[in-house]
């Protein structure tokens, strides 16, 4: 494929979004394409350099008039800079707000200067799920979306709850989240694994951004269950509003000497090289990035069938669904997958297939999904 210019606008943060952005303009880069990054600050996953890689920061300053900093209005202004200077081919844009709304005040100001930028949206989940449906947001995001030229949704049932919340017009196309096998495949940590269980015990795993939708108390509460079963030990990897009824949660039922919480941790592939279970209860989730990372590290994943979970979790194969909330049935299912019977298999199938998500097979949809809207963007423009 030639050469293309991208511009992508993402959260560049520890979430699921921004980390499929970022991943998602590595691998671009490493094909031959020139990706310029528009964000507040460096993705976190920005790590490596790349000679078809650029960064530009969003400025944004605090005046006394401003209550609140409008980054929308100089997100939009980096926009415009960057498609000018660089000659961008195409802007992609992940998480609906504020970014496809700014996308579009961007591309209507480059009209003005005689320049045509076609604009991709990305819908990961809550930007449609919670926050776009709250009615201070709505219409702003429903208009964007449908001003976008090319609209693409995580999983499938993202698109359909899509279609179900805002009067889209526009098609949308499900390109589903990815994983870069390479960098997750299992890692040989036994020393790791011996200085977290040393006496043989089943490690247990559970990585969110630790807000309510994530159900953090319910990994607590289903770890707990199986502490009473077998040695067992848990990991809790992210932050945020929940983390500290969490830890109060394990003093309550007294295994906190089991249960350690860990922070943030940008190589969470890591720790999951060396767990034998992920545990995955949300009531929202568009797809479950973090389940599709520890089965790349063949980690078996016990979970809720919210959202887009069924479309990667298979149950009774590569781990087990519940009910939202259904903590007996998760810890039944959690305990059969840890029987040393059982485990070898469930690993074994998540491994398989998470290399139905390697990024190599995801990539070039996105590709052909750019080359289209550019075309049908020309072709608009000839007419």
């Amino acid at each position: 494929m030639n050469e293309i210019k991208i511009g992508i606008v993402c959260y560049p943060t520890f979430g699921g979004s921004g980390v499929v952005a970022t991943e998602l303009g590595k691998a671009l880069a490493k094909e031959g394409h020139k990706v310029h990054f528009i964000t507040y600050s460096q993705p976190s996953r920005l790590d490596f350099l790349n000679e078809n890689l650029f960064y530009h920061e969003v400025d944004f300053h605090s005046y006394p008039l401003f209550e609140y900093p409008p980054y929308e209005l100089a997100l939009a202004s980096k926009m415009v800079s960057v498609v000018k200077n660089e000659r961008l081919d195409l802007l992609h844009v992940h998480y609906a707000i504020p970014h496809a709304s700014a996308a579009y005040m961007a591309k209507q100001i480059l009209k003005t200067h005689g320049i045509t930028i076609p604009v991709v949206t990305t819908l990961h989940g809550t930007d449609i799920t919670l926050v776009g449906k709250d009615d201070s947001y709505e219409p702003v995001v429903t208009f964007s979306i449908n001003q976008s030229d090319g609209v693409t949704a995580v999983s499938e049932d993202l698109r359909k709850q899509t279609y179900q919340y805002f009067k889209i017009t526009n098609e949308i196309d499900v390109i589903p989240n990815f994983i870069d096998l390479e960098k997750f495949k299992k890692q040989k940590k036994d020393h790791f694994k011996k200085a977290i269980c040393p006496n043989d015990e089943v490690l247990v795993v559970h990585t969110s951004n630790f807000r309510k939708v994530k159900r953090v108390n319910d990994v607590i509460h289903v770890f707990a269950n199986i502490h009473k079963e077998m040695p067992a030990k848990l990991l809790m990897i992210g932050d945020g509003p929940e983390r500290n009824k969490a830890e109060a949660h394990c003093r309550e039922l007294d295994i906190c000497d089991d249960v350690r919480f860990l922070g943030k941790l940008e190589a969470v592939e890591e720790v999951l090289s060396v767990a034998d279970l992920f545990l995955m209860p949300s009531e929202k989730e568009s797809f479950g990035l973090a389940a599709l990372e520890a089965m790349a590290c063949e980690v078996p994943v016990i979970s809720s069938n919210a959202g887009g979970i069924p479309e990667l979790n298979i149950q009774g194969v590569t781990g087990f669904m519940s009910n939202i909330g259904d903590i007996e049935d998760m810890t039944r299912k959690a305990l059969f997958v840890l029987d040393k019977g059982n485990l070898p298999k469930f690993k074994e199938n998540a491994l398989k297939r998470a290399k139905e998500f390697d990024i190599s097979k995801i990539l070039p949809l996105y590709e052909a999904h750019y080359q289209r809207i550019i075309e049908k963007v020309a072709t608009e423009v000839r007419i």
